[in-house]
């Protein structure tokens, strides 16, 4: 374990993330005050763990730097994001350009003041001035975006920590929750009115776990109540392969999706069984070509890289045959290990329950030379980076991006990540965001995550985002 002391209550979270993107299998734990007067935190310290002395009577940018430094050379690791420790790198590069500077002075920015790799601030810059790009007619002031979540899934996946039910236990319940869904869209419908609705993402959850009658009945009762004549895109996370049927297809496509997701996470049928999905590669292929043969033109594809038990020969697999289905737009995630997943309660036994021989930790490592075998794979499709986003305890210390065809970048995935544009979501476990003019001040506001709690709390759940936007 590495134990930090510090004498202030000041950058826990900045030092905590440092030393654990260089310590990723240990236990980082910051104790403030001096060492030997904090007896509950100390009580399991050893004399084996590592103790630090943190001074930090200094700025924050220059604490994190000093401790990167020292840090680097100590274990001679050299982190491709250099002291970054938030969630939206593409966010300082954003803010540079809307300053008027120059590519150049971006990168000697990032470069001595984070200490990121040349190849991740070229990477920033190039997404940022494409985000520019893609949302250059938003309107960020009258208008907004809106989120829907479909709390249900076949089966819950082995990394997950998202809100979801499985759907062979609640299917009694689905109609009721779509009647709760359509008093949150008439909140919608009164309190939006001639506001500018600029993007609808319906996702889960899995929300193909619907019927095609409970998709038209949604989709249909959000189009009669809400204006979305001004709607440039329009999502349903069909994620999962085994939820999706021809006839959802087609009642998606008749009440105007433009957008789907049909996620493999690896084309690898035993990493499939071990992660907890219970469809095939097979499975996969034919609901993508499926979509396909009902003219879907903008369908993502996401991947997980670092997932147990798979190495570099494995993601060049999923990328092969993920070319040859040719995805409109693919987004490729290190494995972040959430706090509320299975997967976490398994780290913590160290083993997968005998499933595989090594422990967990020593099956899970995402690498340079897996992200760029995503990276080559996506250029090979002719798709180009168009957001990032990071995560605490994710793989490698990399990141999260998303690579598409021009005009088929996701406009609702770069406004949720830079967080310039209010979003307002329904449903359980949904999280309303309102943001206070261009790189203002945010807001928030949580729906509860418990279906049924959601259900009985409905009118609740409404007064408290009436309130937020009042």
């Amino acid at each position: 374990m590495q134990v930090i002391y510090i004498k202030e209550d000041k950058y826990q979270y900045d030092i905590h993330s440092l030393f654990k993107a260089f310590y990723p299998d240990e236990d980082v734990r910051v104790i403030v005050g001096e060492k030997g007067f904090n007896a509950e935190k100390e009580k399991d310290v050893s004399p084996e763990d590592e103790i630090s002395f943190i001074d930090v009577d200094k700025s924050k940018n220059d604490l994190k730097k000093d401790i990167y430094l020292t840090l680097s050379e100590k274990t001679g690791k050299i982190l491709p994001w250099g002291d970054l420790t938030g969630i939206r790198p593409t966010r300082i590069a954003m803010n540079l350009v809307d300053e008027g500077k120059s590519d150049e002075e971006i990168f000697r920015y990032m470069k001595d003041t984070y200490l990121v790799s040349d190849e991740k601030i070229n990477l920033s810059i190039d997404i940022a001035r494409r985000e520019k790009q893609v949302l250059k007619d938003i309107d960020y002031q009258n208008g907004y975006s809106l989120y829907i979540g479909i709390p249900f899934c076949p089966t819950t996946c082995f990394y997950c920590s998202f809100t979801s039910y499985p759907i062979g236990a609640f299917k009694g319940i689905v109609d009721d929750y779509i009647s709760c869904l359509k008093k949150e869209i008439d909140y919608v419908a009164k309190d939006f009115a001639g506001k500018t609705l600029d993007t609808v993402y319906i996702g889960g959850g899995t929300p193909t776990t619907l019927e095609p009658d409970q998709i038209r009945e949604l989709i249909g009762y959000l189009r009669e109540r809400v204006d979305l004549s001004h709607v440039k895109e329009f999502t349903v996370e069909s994620g999962r392969p085994d939820s999706i049927t021809r006839e959802k297809l087609k009642a998606m496509k008749e009440m105007g999706v433009t957008r789907i997701s049909v996620n493999p996470q690896t084309m690898s049928d035993a990493t499939l069984r071990v992660i907890g999905r219970q469809h095939t590669v097979a499975q996969l292929i034919d609901s993508f070509n499926m979509a396909r043969e009902e003219d879907f033109d903008n369908i993502n594809m996401d991947i997980i890289l670092g997932l147990p038990g798979e190495d570099a020969s494995d993601v060049q697999h999923t990328i092969d045959e993920i070319k040859k289905l040719g995805p409109d737009d693919l987004t490729v995630h290190s494995l972040a290990i959430k706090r509320g997943s299975r997967l976490f309660e398994a780290i913590r036994e160290r083993e997968l329950r005998g499933e595989m021989k090594t422990t967990m930790l020593e099956s899970m490592n995402n690498t340079g030379e897996m992200m760029e075998i995503a990276r080559k794979g996506a250029l090979d499709l002719g798709l180009e980076p168009y957001y990032l986003y990071r995560q605490k305890n994710i793989s490698g210390n990399f990141e999260n991006t998303g690579y598409a065809r021009p005009g088929k970048a996701g406009i609702y995935n770069i406004l949720i990540n830079e967080e310039v544009q209010s979003i307002v979501a329904l449903g359980a476990g949904t999280v309303t965001k309102r943001v206070y003019g261009e790189g203002g001040r945010i807001e928030r506001c949580d729906n509860v995550k418990d279906v049924k709690l959601y259900m009985d709390n409905i009118e609740e759940m409404i007064d408290r985002k009436r309130k937020l936007f009042a």
